[in-house]
């Protein structure tokens, strides 16, 4: 019985889902190498009928910002893993159509170099396609970087490498700085050791949206898997490689982000810093040093390692991720933690509180106090109106505090709220630079142009963004670059520690000063996680038993507000109609409320939840805060046994 008869076999007996074996059959009919073939017959062999449907049940989805996936299989195959290299990675990514490899890569490529060749032609540009691609530390990384250049070069583009792992914002700075027309990070950012990913991004620097991420979709989606192999083996003879003059050009507008340097020279703040075997520690050491901080390192997590050895899970929202680093900090006496991600476009830290122990903050927090810090600077700085102005925004997303919405109004500027996901943020910054140049006219030079008068000329004409921020641990200062940033995250938060410090406080009584101002917010968030197909089914069970049957009530709290962003009109602050999305935002009868989706990153599903009371007095405070913390606790329970209810329906 040959391995197609095997399959066709175990389709019919329900061993596996005949979308597995329609895919596997498209697969083997494509003249795939040796080693591919073998896998799969080897799995067949085995009767590894569940790993066969995990990595074959559908072709790994391009979504609007690009797809992640797995390269390692659960149930390896002897033909794909081979011989390991040094850092313990296989010899190939693992064979499948829903597995990140050189075959989903290639044809998320093609489709790429299609929809751009397709959208410079319609603006009748002669200019061929040009792409920069970085790439962070995981297993296939530095790989899959080569093979995106090479297959781009070959469909008749440019392409652009680094010598080395670079972080998720250089990218999308160096794709304005290029003048390119598309950018890639291959990374997974947080994601297990096992995944890594491709993401998108077009010629603003931020990763696609509509309706760029539609078309693009379409064009990978159209791509034949027979005609991948002629882009197998890597050809870098036509590809340029960036360098020095690349990382400084990045450095130095990450430093824009400190707005008070001479704080530094007054505190003499002392960090402590992991990048947690990521890119971090190729820009934000730096930057903090040069800013004048005195920067230790955790040594067993500063290499690069797609193991990620000492860390369950490289999230800097993770205690366990953080112990080695809070570990030397009380060894060191620093004065704050910082943490980066793999892919460095996350920032978390730790700071001392009154009692001298170092607490870690949630991402929430760290958003809170960045945004009231960055808009009294800019006030004082003279760059906003001392009493705001409706024509300076901070944009956040729908699942992050609503505290921000109420330092924002407390400030007298507008707040906009996105769909999750910083290409959102990115696409407002979008918008408003295009209002700009066409108030200005032909000619007129938005990136040339000094911050400060871009920033006058915004609130003139348009909306001046002034720092924006989601949730997840990310943070951005300015429109130089498009996507969230770790290094300019941690300049920014070790400067407000160091301002902290100046003025003889902890962090946590900052934190304190902004609730006591706009009342007690706290945050929670729920992760189920479902693997595989099956997981799959029990996300999208959970998604439309909320739109079919919404809750009512949890506990004997009352369910006040449902809103269902994939079938209602929802605009922003701008009067801008929020793209549909099955987004469902839950207020209660208690005043607290949480956001309900799938992830878009991991197999999960997510919940957030908000809380907040007003405050009558600094000696009240303590009291609310356990208040709103026990409620939330008992609601968390009732919301996540609600949802796991759902998922088994």
């Amino acid at each position: 019985m040959t391995t197609l008869d095997a399959i066709k076999a175990a389709a019919q007996t329900g061993k596996i889902m005949p979308s597995t074996a329609d895919n596997i059959a498209v697969f083997l009919a494509a003249k795939l190498p040796n080693w591919a073939e073998q896998s799969i017959a080897e799995l067949v062999s085995k009767a590894a009928w569940g790993e066969l449907n995990d990595r074959f049940y559908r072709f790994l989805e391009f979504g609007t910002g690009g797809m992640r996936g797995r390269t390692i299989g659960v149930v390896p195959a002897g033909a794909e893993t081979g011989v390991l290299s040094s850092g313990g990675s296989p010899e190939h990514a693992a064979i499948g159509s829903n597995m990140l490899n050189d075959f989903t890569l290639i044809r998320a490529v093609v489709g790429l170099h299609c929809y751009t060749a397709k959208y410079l032609a319609q603006k009748r540009s002669p200019a061929k396609p040009r792409l920069v691609i970085a790439h962070d530390v995981r297993h296939f990384s530095r790989h899959f970087s080569n093979l995106a250049a090479s297959t781009w070069t070959r469909l008749g583009g440019e392409a652009f490498v680094f010598d080395g792992p670079r972080p998720t914002p250089q990218l999308s700075f160096s794709v304005r700085w290029l003048k390119a027309h598309a950018g890639v990070v291959i990374t997974a950012s947080h994601n297990p050791p096992h995944d890594n990913g491709f993401k998108a991004y077009f010629d603003d620097g931020a990763q696609v949206v509509p309706p760029h991420d539609k078309g693009i979709v379409a064009e990978v989606n159209a791509v034949p898997l027979a005609e991948l192999g002629a882009f197998l083996t890597p050809n870098l003879s036509g590809v340029t490689t960036l360098g020095r003059e690349a990382d400084e050009a990045y450095l130095a507008v990450a430093a824009k982000a400190a707005l008070d340097s001479a704080v530094f020279n007054r505190t003499k703040l002392k960090v402590v810093f992991t990048n947690i075997h990521g890119t971090g520690a190729t820009h934000s050491v730096p930057l903090l040093k040069n800013a004048g901080c005195d920067v230790v390192t955790v040594p067993e997590q500063l290499a690069g390692d797609a193991r990620f050895p000492t860390v369950k899970s490289p999230n800097p929202e993770n205690a366990e991720a953080l112990a080695r680093a809070v570990a030397l900090a009380e060894r060191e006496g620093a004065d704050v933690v910082l943490a980066t991600d793999p892919d460095c476009d996350r920032m978390g830290c730790a700071v001392r509180n009154r009692a001298g122990r170092l607490e870690l903050l949630t991402g929430n927090q760290i958003g809170a106090l960045l945004t009231d810090y960055r808009l009294t600077k800019y006030k004082e700085r003279g760059w906003i109106p001392r009493e705001g102005s409706a024509r300076a925004a901070i944009v956040n997303t729908f699942v992050t505090t609503r505290l921000q919405d109420a330092i924002g109004r407390g400030h007298g500027v507008k707040v906009i709220n996105t769909l999750t996901g910083f290409k959102w943020i990115a696409a407002k910054m979008r918008g408003y630079e295009e209002q700009l140049s066409r108030a200005m006219g032909a000619g007129f030079d938005y990136d040339g142009t000094p911050f400060e008068q871009r920033a006058k000329l915004l609130q003139q004409h348009s909306t001046f963004y002034v720092f924006g921020t989601e949730e997840s641990y990310g943070y951005l200062p300015n429109d130089y670059v498009r996507d969230k940033d770790g290094n300019s995250a941690c300049l920014m938060f070790a400067e407000v520690c160091a301002w902290v410090k100046s003025r003889g406080l902890t962090v946590p009584e900052y934190l304190d000063e902004i609730f006591l101002r706009y009342g007690f917010y706290l945050e929670g968030v729920i992760n189920i996680y479902y693997e595989g197909a099956s997981g799959n089914a029990k996300i999208k069970r959970i998604l439309e038993t909320y739109r079919a049957n919404p809750p009512k009530a949890f506990g004997d709290v009352a369910v006040a507000k449902f809103q269902d962003f994939g079938r209602e009109d929802v605009r922003d602050a701008d009067g801008e109609l929020i793209p549909k999305q099955d987004l469902y935002v839950v207020t209660l009868a208690n005043g607290y409320s949480f956001a309900a989706r799938g992830s878009g990153t991991e197999p999960k599903m997510k919940f957030y939840l908000f809380a907040n009371e007003k405050v009558a007095s600094a000696g009240e405070l303590p009291a609310v805060k356990a208040r709103v913390r026990a409620t939330l606790d008992r609601l968390n329970k009732l919301i996540e046994a609600d949802a796991k209810s759902r998922a088994e329906t």
